[in-house]
């Protein structure tokens, strides 16, 4: 009996020790988690601008598009099969907010170099300044909202992940964290009027304003809730259009 029960019970931590190795996440996908949050960090600092200072701005500026270059490099082999494959409609989004996003942040960098009194001081590069800031704007708010709805088509993914870490499943737990994001995009919609980001990203306004009177937490608090609404948005987008994927697979094999 004894020796019975001494089986049963390291047949359990045999168990217990492969469902904790299980959870282990692999190195490259921790090293992927970490530069993409290290690139969602920088891209709040990078939007509060003169309220961080003009110099931190540029070099911040260069730590983006290094981590936007390691982001990729990391996930070369999403590029290799780029032309491998089919084409479901949430595959075409996801392409044509990558390449949007390569758009945004090329433009960013360019614009920065022609405008840079500091980091790129050095080039001689002259004139240019009135092009230069109107793409840099544009590329610095459109560039926001499409990362924000770039990172919310895959936090399904994310989502999968905590909840894999996470001790057990929660029906509580998911209904809470549902609720929590409805209550971060409705906010969202308010600071995004409230922030003019629309109208930025349409050219309404010619020049960024910034309240330098105003607590630095309370800028971040609006942009991250902007960010949470759009990361909402294409998270249900994302749902959608693997729905329709899905609806379109079944009646081609239907009529198949």
């Amino acid at each position: 009996m004894t020796s019975r029960t001494g089986l049963k019970s390291l047949d359990i931590k045999k168990i217990r020790e492969q469902q904790g190795m299980n959870k282990k996440m692999p190195k490259q996908v921790r090293i992927k988690i970490i530069v993409d949050l290290l690139m969602t960090v920088l891209l709040m600092l990078l939007m509060a601008f003169e309220l961080i200072g003009r110099e931190e701005h540029e070099w911040l500026g260069v730590g983006m598009f290094a981590a936007f270059v390691v982001h990729h490099i990391l996930n070369r082999k999403w590029t290799a099969h780029l032309l491998k494959g089919k084409y479901p409609p949430f595959r075409i989004a996801q392409t044509a907010l990558v390449f949007l996003v390569l758009i945004c942040m090329i433009s960013s960098m360019v614009s920065g170099i022609v405008m840079s009194r500091y980091v790129f001081d050095f080039l001689p590069i002259q004139g240019g300044w009135g092009w230069a800031r109107t793409l840099h704007m544009l590329a610095a708010y459109w560039g926001f909202v499409l990362m924000s709805l770039h990172l919310g088509l895959h936090w399904n993914m994310m989502m999968g992940m905590a909840g894999r870490a996470a001790a057990a499943p929660s029906l509580r737990r998911d209904w809470l964290l549902r609720a929590i994001g409805i209550l971060i995009a409705g906010y969202g919609v308010f600071a995004f009027f409230r922030r003019q980001i629309g109208a930025y990203m349409l050219l309404q306004i010619a020049f960024a304003f910034f309240d330098f009177e105003e607590p630095l937490i309370l800028f971040f608090a609006d942009y991250l809730a902007v960010m949470g609404l759009f990361v909402w948005i294409g998270h249900y987008l994302a749902r959608a259009l693997r729905a329709a994927g899905k609806s379109t697979d079944r009646k081609k094999q239907m009529h198949g």
